[in-house]
């Protein structure tokens, strides 16, 4: 009998129930077991317990920590599920959300056209620099937090500047699967209080997602093939909010975002440096 025929895999099948002893089962059944799980797991685990301690930082430390081991499109579509519903649920946690739509909606109109227009920088021939180029938010993005730089917008020029900041963070978002640069710094920069800032965070985050998901489908990497990573990334991250939350008033939130933030840089630089090497290989 033909070895790859249905009569041999259905007995070969039974064969595998079959014990006359009981001994431990060999070969072909043994159930598989994916090691990049437990890997998708703790970096969601841990994305999931900053972003409980601090209010933010789930997709980009997930990002970061993923883009280790495997390209920046495949962690994106991985992210981009427990991204859009974390942010779904901080968005509607607060009284803010019509006075945040009636002045960030430049930024975010402008978001969802940037991503529009790099809609394939993910997949075409500058793909691998993905990788370098999310090192270097990195490294800003901590070198930012630390230096604790800031500026201030008014009110009459939130508008223009804020469509300008859009677009350039869909750019850059739809290269890299981060949105918080430069968003970040303009949000933080317009004067919101901190629990407004937190909401609005929420709303923007929502709306870069969901931009960044129709993104990834329309280019065929939001498949079925990502459904179990995506639902294990989702109940770790979930398990990380609420371990995050329940800790953060025994913590010193801001002593714990100096080290996350130093942490960001360090992996910056190694994200950065194993790109470098690759492409001179």
């Amino acid at each position: 009998m033909v070895r790859g025929s249905p009569a041999f895999v259905m007995t070969e099948g039974l064969l595998c129930n079959l014990q006359i002893v009981p001994i431990a089962r060999i070969g072909q059944c043994i159930p598989m077991f994916e090691p990049v799980l437990l890997l998708i797991a703790a970096a969601f685990l841990l994305a999931g317990f900053v972003k409980g301690v601090i209010g933010l930082g789930l997709p980009t430390v997930s990002m970061g920590l993923l883009a280790v081991t495997m390209q920046p499109s495949r962690a994106l579509a991985i992210v981009i599920v427990p991204a859009v519903i974390t942010n779904i649920w901080q968005t509607f946690v607060g009284p803010y959300l019509r006075d945040i739509i009636r002045r960030l909606w430049p930024l975010m109109v402008g978001t969802v056209i940037g991503i529009w227009l790099n809609a394939g920088m993910l997949t075409g021939p500058y793909s691998r620099y993905g990788t370098a180029v999310l090192g270097v938010l990195l490294v800003i993005y901590g070198s930012m937090g630390l230096s604790k730089f800031s500026f201030s917008v008014a009110r009459r020029d939130e508008k223009w500047i804020g469509g300008i900041v859009g677009l350039i963070t869909g750019v850059v978002s739809a290269a890299t699967g981060v949105q918080v640069i430069p968003s970040m710094p303009f949000i933080q920069a317009i004067g919101m209080e901190k629990d407004e800032l937190v909401q609005a965070l929420g709303v923007f985050f929502t709306v870069a997602t969901v931009s960044l998901a129709i993104n990834l489908t329309s280019t065929g990497l939001l498949t079925a093939a990502t459904a179990l990573p995506g639902a294990v990334a989702m109940a770790a991250a979930f398990t990380g909010m609420f371990i995050g939350q329940a800790l953060r008033s025994r913590m010193q939130p801001e002593a714990f975002r100096h080290w996350f933030l130093i942490a960001m840089i360090f992996l910056g630089l190694y994200l950065v440096g194993s790109a470098v090497y690759n492409l001179m290989q």
